[in-house]
């Protein structure tokens, strides 16, 4: 590689670095003025919970690439697993999420699809 290359590529981690950490320090420095009972923080957690529904929904019914192997039932069976873990785990996404992800693997597994 030409030291032209070297420098462009040096300039293109430090530019994406910059650009992904600024907003997490931002967050950082504004979480302690953020009332997690406000409004707006509560129509942000709606948005952000709608847009996993959504992708959740997407993969379901219209999967690509390898989730498409697996058929409609296990789909189905690990979204039902994934909102028990949710309501369960006081309304965790995480949880709902990672638990219904650790089912469709098993389930795969398991299955051989």
């Amino acid at each position: 590689m030409s030291g032209a290359e070297t420098a462009f590529l040096l300039l293109a981690v430090v530019v994406a670095f910059v650009a992904n950490d600024l907003w997490r320090w931002l967050g950082v420095i504004a979480s302690d003025r953020i009332d997690e009972a406000s409004p707006l923080f509560v129509w942000i957690r709606l948005v952000a919970t709608a847009l996993v529904a959504g992708l959740v929904a997407k993969f379901v019914i219209a999967p690509s690439g390898g989730l498409a192997a697996a058929p409609l039932w296990l789909r189905l069976a690990a979204v039902t697993v994934g909102l028990v873990a949710y309501a369960a785990g006081r309304r965790s996404i995480a949880l709902g999420v990672g638990t219904g992800a650790a089912t469709l693997v098993c389930g795969v597994a398991l299955f051989g699809y």
